[in-house]
């Protein structure tokens, strides 16, 4: 297979969307990923991109989607977050897109990660354990994927845009036979670049899983 035909076929099963409405297509027969295509504002992006490591918000909870922004702003508030019009936008995009991957997936809870990664995370290529994911990188390089049938490392890797979200179907999906596309978070050790993340999985029984929700 040439690599035209490999981005073809990875093209076909990710859905590219221009509103957050377009990531509901993660249920189309054949979809594995479905990408909000979006820019972030300059100077949120400017804001974001300047912040110390130190003072960008990180955070691992379970909770219902309603229930993130409050929770968001006490998260900025422990983490040294400077209050202004930038880290609203910040808290109101991701309760946003809670509020719309919580409808997609039709759960009432979510388990939420706000990560801040300086160093190689999840730098092999996999298919997470869940139903399907929601992840948006806020700052430094977005999450990698692409196709390969035989496990090992895809030969043609795509980048999703910082600021997009991407919504990627798990080992739980009931689909057979599974689509072939894996992701990785992107190596960036020695390179001195910082990472903000969020990380949305649906929670089907909140009790079962009671203890592992923290924020820090």
């Amino acid at each position: 297979m040439t690599m035209s035909e490999t981005t073809e076929d990875l093209r076909r099963c990710t859905q590219l969307a221009s509103g957050p409405a377009g990531l509901a297509a993660i249920h189309r027969p054949g979809t594995a990923a479905a990408l909000w295509d979006r820019r972030p504002l300059d100077r949120f992006q400017a804001w974001i991109d300047a912040l110390p490591a130190g003072q960008l918000p990180r955070t691992r909870v379970i909770l219902r989607p309603e229930a993130v922004c409050d929770a968001l702003l006490d998260v900025a508030r422990i983490c040294g977050t400077p209050d202004c019009p930038e880290r609203n936008m910040l808290i109101e995009d991701a309760s946003a897109l809670a509020a719309i991957f919580a409808d997609v997936m039709d759960c009432a809870h979510l388990r939420l990660r706000l990560d801040v990664v300086r160093t190689d995370a999840c730098r092999r290529f996999h298919v997470d354990a869940v139903t399907a994911r929601l992840i948006c990188t806020y700052r430094g390089t977005g999450t990698q994927y692409g196709l390969s049938t035989t496990g090992d490392d895809p030969d043609t890797v795509l980048t999703v845009p910082t600021g997009a979200p991407i919504v990627l179907r798990g080992t739980r999906w009931p689909e057979n036979p599974p689509s072939g596309l894996l992701h990785r978070s992107p190596p960036i050790a020695g390179t001195n670049e910082t990472r903000l993340l969020l990380v949305l999985d649906p929670v089907e029984d909140p009790e079962r899983e009671r203890g592992t929700a923290y924020i820090h």
